[in-house]
C-alpha cells in the first residue's frame, strides 16, 4: 500500500487559484478561496481583511469571526496577520464523500450585524487508496463450464475523486482466466472473471489468482485482494432470482429489527446442488452496519435506526449461489421516507442585549440562522415573535434572519422586552422551538424633569427667623441613573437693588428653599422667584416652575400718630375751644396711622384720662376729639385729655398723646388766664408778656392783610383750574411723612380753631404762626420745630364745587426760660 501524500505538486496550482478566484468572486458578492485537503494546520488559505477591504489590526475592531452551522469548525482567523488558516485536520472524503464538488461554506460576522458568504472548496489529493471488501474472494466454476463465461468479483472502493479514484484492475497472469472491467451508469468500473480454457478437476482443483485494483494518482495508489477458484462437479442449473431488482420505500421511523423485503432465487437443481444462500454483493461497510441478510431465508431487515437526513436512499447487490458454487446477483434499491422527527433549531449568531432608547427603527438587534433537518415540507420552517412588540423580523442570507426594531423604543415605558423567537416547521404534526431573547434598553436623556405643578404659592409670616425652611420643591424625572440626577437652582433676579439669592437659597440636591432674610411686610409683600431643575444627563435638560413667595403681615408696629405732633423741644401742645361751644364742637382730631394692614391696621380711638370727665367725648373711628356737653364757667381753662389709639392686632398693640385743651373766647383772654393760673417767678416775666402779646397782635394784623392781597392778586391771574393745580402743586411739595395713608385723614380739621401752645418757666417766648390747614393738608412737623423767632406759612385750597371761607389757625407756642 502507497504511503498518503500532501500534495505538494498541487500548491502552486492552488495559490493561483486562490489568487484568482477570490478577486473574480469577491467582486461577485462573496468571497471564495480553494485549497487541498489534509494540509497542515495553521495553512493559509486566504486574506480575509484585504477581500474586506480592511487592515489586519481593524479585525478587532469590527468585532470579526466566523459564523458557521453546527459543524466543527474548520477555519480560523489570525488577528495579526488578518488571513484565514485552518483550525484542524481537513479530510474531504469525510466532509463531501465522493461529491464531485467539495464546497464549505461559512459567513463571515462583522460589526455584530452585518454577514458576508465565504465559500471554501476542498481540492482531493490522492491520500487514500483502493480498497477491497473482501480481501480474500472464492469463486466456484463447473468443470464443464465453457470457455468465455464471465464470474463477477467484488469490485474495490476509492474515496477518492476523480483521476485520484479507481481507474483500472489487473489480474495475475494465468493460462485459463482472464479479466474484463464493466462501467455502470454511475462510472463505477466493475471486474469480471473470464473463463478462456476448459477446467479439469482432476488436473487442478483449485486456481490461485491475484486482482490489483489501482488508482490514477500521482503517484498512484493500488490494493490486491486474492482469489481462489474452485472447480466442481457438473451442476446443471443455476439459481434465479424472483426479480432482477428489488425495491422497497420504508420511513425513516421503523423500529430496528424490521424486515424490510425478501429476496428470492430458484436452483432447479436437486441436492446440494440446488441449495441456495444468499449474501452481499456490491456494498459498502456502512452498509453492513445498517441492515443485515439472512443467508438462508433472504429477508433483509434494519440492524440501527434509519436516518433520513444521513442517507435517503441505499442501493446495493446481493447474490444467490448454489452449492456447487454457481451465482447469480441482483439490485435491491431502499428508500427511506422522511418522517417530521426533527424540531426546528435556532442558532443565535449575534445578539444586542442592550440597545439605546433612541434607537432608529431598523436597527438590527440579533442575527441568527435557522434550519430543520428534516426535508420537504418538514423541512420548510416559519419564524414569527410575539404580537405587539416594537420589533419585526427580515429575512438576511441563506437561512439567516434578523432581529430588527420597528418602532422608537421608549425606556420610560418599557426598561426590558423578553422577545420569544418560534421556530415552527411545516410537518404533520408540526413541530416547533421557542427561543427567548432579553433586550434591556439603554436610558438616554430625552425627558427633562417635571414639576407635579406649573406654578406655586408660598405664604410665610414676617420676621421669620433666618435660615429657616420655608418650601420645598421636588421634580420627577423619568430617565435613569445620572438622567435622573436632578439639580435645584434659583434664577437670578435682583429685588430692591439686591439680588434675590441674598434673600431666598435652595438646596441644590434636595430642593427645600430657605429664607436668608427676616422678612419686612412693611418693606415689600411678595417675591418671585423661578425655579430651575436640571438633570445630570449629557446634554443636560431642565425645566422652570414659578414659586411666588407672599409676605403675611403680623401686628409687628404699634400706631403712629401722625397729629398732634409734639415739637422736638419737648413742649405741650394747647387746643383752643371756645366757651360757647356747642355740645358736639369739634375741638381737634387724633390723626394716627399704622403700618401694618388688615386688620392690624384697624385703629380705634378712645380716651383714656381726662381732668373733667364727660366734657370731651372721642370718635371711636375717627378721632375727633369733641365737646360732649356745653362748657361752663365753673369748668377750668386747661383741660388735659390722654387719647389711646389701638389697633386690633393679636396681641393688639397701642400708643397715647396727650393733648392740653385751653377753654377761652380769644388769645387774651387764654394769655391772661394762663398768668392768672401760674404766677411768674420773676417780676420781669410780666413785661416781657406784654411785649410779646402786642408784638403777636401787631404780626397778625400784618398778616391777615398780606394774605388779603395776595388772595386778590391771585384770583385776577389765574383761572379756577389753575389755582386747583396750584393747590394739588402744594401738597405734593409737602413731605410724604405728613401724608396719612388711610382714607378720610385729609378731612382733617375743617373748622377754624385757635391752637395755643403755651410753656411757662421760660424766660423768653417765641410766636410762630402755622400755616392754615385744610381737609388735604396737615400741620409739618418740620414747621413746628425750627426755633425761628418769627416763622409764617400760607397755603390755599379752593374747592370745586363749594365755597368756603377761608379760615386761619395760629398757633402761639409761648415758652419762658428761667
Amino acid at each position: 500500500m502507497a504511503t498518503p501524500q500532501r500534495g505538494r505538486d498541487y500548491r502552486g496550482f492552488i495559490l493561483l487559484s486562490i489568487l484568482l478566484g477570490t478577486r473574480r468572486e469577491a467582486w461577485a458578492g462573496h468571497i471564495f478561496y480553494s485549497l487541498p485537503e489534509e494540509i497542515d494546520t495553521g495553512s493559509f488559505v486566504g486574506n480575509i481583511a484585504k477581500d474586506l477591504g480592511l487592515e489586519p489590526l481593524e479585525l478587532a475592531e469590527h468585532g470579526i469571526r466566523i459564523v458557521s452551522r453546527g459543524r466543527t469548525q474548520l477555519f480560523a482567523l489570525n488577528p495579526r496577520s488578518g488571513s484565514l488558516v485552518t483550525a484542524g485536520r481537513i479530510d474531504r472524503e469525510e466532509l463531501c464523500a465522493q461529491s464531485a464538488r467539495c464546497l464549505m461554506k461559512f459567513n463571515i460576522l462583522m460589526d455584530k450585524m452585518s454577514l458576508y458568504p465565504v465559500e471554501v472548496e476542498i481540492i482531493d489529493v490522492n491520500d487514500n487508496a483502493p480498497r477491497f471488501l473482501m480481501e480474500e474472494m472464492t469463486v466456484k466454476i463447473m468443470e464443464n463450464t465453457a470457455p468465455g463465461v464471465r464470474f463477477p468479483l467484488n469490485e474495490a472502493r476509492d474515496p477518492d475523486v476523480g483521476t485520484n479514484s479507481l481507474q483500472s484492475y489487473q489480474l495475475s497472469p494465468n493460462h485459463h482466466f482472464s479479466l474484463i472491467v464493466q462501467t455502470g451508469d454511475d462510472g463505477a468500473k466493475y471486474p469480471e472473471l473470464v473463463l478462456e480454457r476448459v477446467l479439469d478437476r482432476e488436473e487442478e482443483a483449485v486456481h490461485h489468482l491475484l486482482l490489483t485494483a489501482s488508482d490514477g494518482g500521482d503517484p498512484p495508489r493500488s490494493e490486491t485482494a486474492h482469489i481462489q477458484v474452485t472447480v466442481v462437479d457438473v451442476n446443471d442449473h443455476a439459481p434465479v432470482f424472483s426479480l432482477p431488482q428489488y425495491q422497497v420505500t420504508v420511513p425513516e421511523n421503523v423500529p430496528v429489527g424490521t424486515r424490510l423485503l425478501t429476496v428470492h432465487a430458484v436452483d432447479l437443481d436437486e441436492g446440494v446442488n440446488g441449495e441456495v444462500t444468499y449474501s452481499f454483493r456490491k456494498i459498502t461497510q456502512k452498509i453492513l452496519q445498517i441492515f443485515q441478510l439472512n443467508s438462508h431465508t433472504g429477508e433483509l431487515a434494519t440492524l440501527e435506526s434509519l436516518d433520513y437526513e444521513e442517507s435517503s436512499y441505499y442501493e446495493m447487490e446481493v447474490q444467490a449461489q448454489d452449492g456447487p458454487g454457481s451465482m447469480t446477483r441482483a439490485k435491491v434499491i431502499i428508500t427511506i421516507l422522511d418522517v417530521n422527527d426533527n424540531a426546528p433549531e435556532v442558532t443565535l449568531t449575534s445578539v444586542s442585549n442592550s440597545v439605546p432608547e433612541d434607537t432608529p427603527p431598523g436597527t438590527v438587534i440579533a442575527l441568527f440562522y435557522l434550519q430543520d433537518r428534516d426535508s420537504g415540507k418538514n423541512g420548510e420552517v416559519t419564524c414569527s415573535i410575539t404580537e405587539n412588540l416594537p420589533f419585526k423580523l427580515e429575512r438576511s442570507i441563506d437561512n439567516y434572519y434578523r432581529l430588527v426594531t420597528a418602532k422608537n423604543l421608549d425606556r420610560e415605558k418599557l426598561s426590558v422586552y423578553n422577545i420569544t423567537l418560534k421556530a415552527t416547521d411545516g410537518g404533520t404534526p408540526p413541530l416547533s422551538m421557542e427561543t427567548h431573547i432579553s433586550v434591556n434598553v439603554a436610558d438616554t436623556n430625552d425627558n427633562p424633569p417635571a414639576f407635579p405643578h406649573s406654578s406655586y404659592s408660598v405664604y410665610i409670616p414676617e420676621n421669620n427667623p433666618r435660615g429657616a425652611s420655608i418650601f420645598s420643591v421636588t421634580a420627577h424625572d423619568p430617565d435613569s441613573h445620572e438622567n435622573a440626577q436632578v439639580t435645584y437652582s434659583l434664577a437670578e433676579d435682583t429685588l430692591q437693588g439686591a439680588p434675590l439669592s441674598s434673600y431666598v437659597s435652595i438646596n441644590s440636591d434636595t430642593g427645600v428653599l430657605y429664607a436668608l432674610y427676616s422678612f419686612d411686610y412693611e418693606q415689600f409683600r411678595d417675591l418671585q422667584l423661578r425655579v430651575t431643575a436640571q438633570d445630570s444627563g449629557d446634554p443636560p435638560l431642565s425645566s422652570n416652575v414659578s414659586l411666588s413667595v407672599f409676605i403675611l403681615d403680623q401686628n409687628d408696629n404699634t400706631p403712629e400718630i401722625l397729629y398732634p405732633t409734639l415739637p422736638t423741644d419737648g413742649s405741650t401742645g394747647v387746643e383752643l375751644a371756645p366757651r360757647s361751644a356747642e355740645p358736639g364742637y369739634l375741638v381737634t382730631k387724633v390723626v394716627a396711622v399704622d403700618r401694618d394692614s388688615g386688620q392690624n391696621a384697624w385703629l380705634s380711638y378712645r380716651l383714656l384720662k381726662a381732668s373733667e370727665p364727660g366734657l370731651f367725648a372721642v370718635g371711636l373711628h375717627t378721632g375727633e376729639v369733641r365737646t360732649a356737653r356745653a362748657l361752663q364757667d365753673r369748668d377750668a381753662l386747661k383741660q388735659s385729655l390722654v387719647v389711646a389709639v389701638q389697633d386690633h392686632g393679636q396681641p393688639p398693640l397701642s400708643a397715647t398723646v396727650t393733648l392740653t385743651v385751653a377753654v377761652a373766647d380769644n388769645i387774651p383772654d387764654v394769655l391772661a388766664d394762663l398768668g392768672s393760673i401760674r404766677p411768674s417767678a420773676h417780676p420781669d416775666d410780666n413785661d416781657l408778656t406784654l411785649y410779646l402779646v402786642v408784638a403777636v397782635a401787631a404780626v397778625s394784623c400784618v398778616f391777615l392783610a398780606f394774605v388779603i392781597v395776595l388772595l386778590a392778586l391771585r384770583l385776577r391771574r389765574w383761572h379756577s383750574s389753575r389755582l386747583l393745580q396750584a393747590a394739588g402743586a402744594g401738597l405734593a411739595g409737602v413731605p410724604a411723612s405728613r401724608f396719612v395713608g388711610v382714607d378720610g385723614v385729609r378731612a382733617f380739621l375743617q373748622t377754624y380753631s385757635h391752637e395755643v401752645s403755651l410753656r411757662a418757666d421760660s424766660r423768653e417766648s417765641h410766636v410762630i404762626f402755622p400755616q392754615p390747614n385744610y381737609a388735604d393738608t396737615l400741620l409739618s412737623q418740620e414747621s413746628c420745630g425750627k426755633k425761628d423767632p418769627l416763622l409764617t406759612s400760607i397755603d390755599f385750597h379752593e374747592c370745586k364745587d363749594e365755597a368756603q371761607d377761608i379760615q386761619v389757625s395760629s398757633l402761639i407756642h409761648l415758652s419762658l426760660y428761667p
